[in-house]
């Protein structure tokens, strides 16, 4: 109920230039009052009556002031306007794949590899609100978290859920890739992309990277690959045999050939993301270059509110009107 008054305007606001004659007739109401009753001093008012109702004589100016203010209102024609829009877009799906293998969990970024990658894919995935998004995950073999949904809500939970160990380790790139390939060959959007990220080099699964790049490409499917990981060695958490976690610094190996290979075959770019704030800046790049085309069509209802400023008048001025004619004839 109070939404629909949130966004309030007036078809006649001009009305509103009535209200001035309030104070004049609060004015003159005063200055009745002192020349209807004039002063006298005496040395006590004991034996007067202070009545309530005689007190509650000057009620009458304020009945008739918020009858006048409500009637000024309702000339004034309050609305609320009830909108929607018709959002029409030229639609863009999306697949990313996202390496989970144990290598993610070196800390070069904040927490880790995984985490940061995951924060900064959901932040994406938050600002492209009409996209079909699924994810993918892979490490020694691949498997689909979430098919294409525009539910982001479904899909930012099974994002949040994401850790290293829920299947085999390794790292199988050609799976990731074609298992994101055949949540996309079938889709019917204008554009279809694969967002592709790892740290390593393909290890496991029976697709070479290439070859799955090539599929994609047959089905005009746009292959983005990023590679994570600093330059040089990152520190990474090792278990030793009695269970306990140790930390090594291991050298980066980033297949950056492979990638850029890939990226060329499926029409798309390969980028290098050394921090957060650099694979940041490499989904912000992927956003502006895969933007949907929306055309937005308002619509607009307006609704009359002036009836229960009306009916406020009609109320107010009333009880004056009774007020002055029953109780107070001849007070006032």
């Amino acid at each position: 109920m109070l939404s629909n008054w949130r966004e309030i305007s007036f078809a006649n606001p001009e009305f509103f230039w009535a209200m001035l004659i309030i104070p004049l007739m609060v004015l003159w109401y005063i200055l009745r009052q002192k020349k209807l009753y004039g002063t006298i001093k005496i040395s006590t008012t004991k034996g007067f009556s202070n009545s309530p109702i005689v007190l509650f004589r000057h009620s009458l100016i304020i009945f008739r002031t918020i009858g006048i203010a409500a009637l000024i209102t309702a000339l004034a024609r309050p609305q609320t306007s009830l909108s929607w829009q018709d959002v029409t877009t030229e639609g863009i799906d999306i697949a990313i794949a996202l390496d989970i293998s144990g290598s993610m969990l070196a800390e070069d970024f904040k927490p880790n590899r995984l985490e940061a990658s995951k924060q900064v894919a959901m932040d994406f995935i938050s600002e492209r609100p009409y996209d079909r998004i699924g994810l993918v995950v892979y490490a020694g073999e691949s498997f689909t978290q979430c098919p294409l949904t525009t539910d982001h809500d479904v899909l930012l939970n099974l994002f949040d859920g994401i850790q290293n160990g829920m299947i085999e380790d390794g790292t199988a790139i050609g799976m990731g890739l074609a298992t994101s390939v055949s949540r996309l060959k079938d889709s019917e959007a204008i554009s279809k992309v694969v967002i592709l990220l790892t740290d390593g080099s393909n290890n496991r699964g029976s697709i070479p990277p290439v070859t799955a790049a090539e599929i994609a490409k047959e089905f005009g499917i746009r292959v983005y690959t990023i590679g994570v990981g600093s330059n040089g060695s990152a520190r990474m958490p090792m278990k030793d045999q009695f269970g306990r976690t140790q930390y090594q610094n291991v050298e980066v190996k980033i297949d950056e050939k492979t990638l850029k290979e890939i990226a060329s075959i499926a029409d798309g770019k390969y980028f290098r993301a050394t921090n957060k704030k650099s694979l940041e800046s490499i989904y912000q790049e992927i956003d502006k270059l895969e933007k949907s085309k929306i055309e937005v069509t308002e619509y607009k209802k307006k609704s009359e509110k002036f009836v229960p400023f009306a009916l406020l008048s009609v109320i107010f001025l009333l009880i004056e009107f009774l007020l002055r004619n029953i109780i107070y004839k001849g007070i006032v």
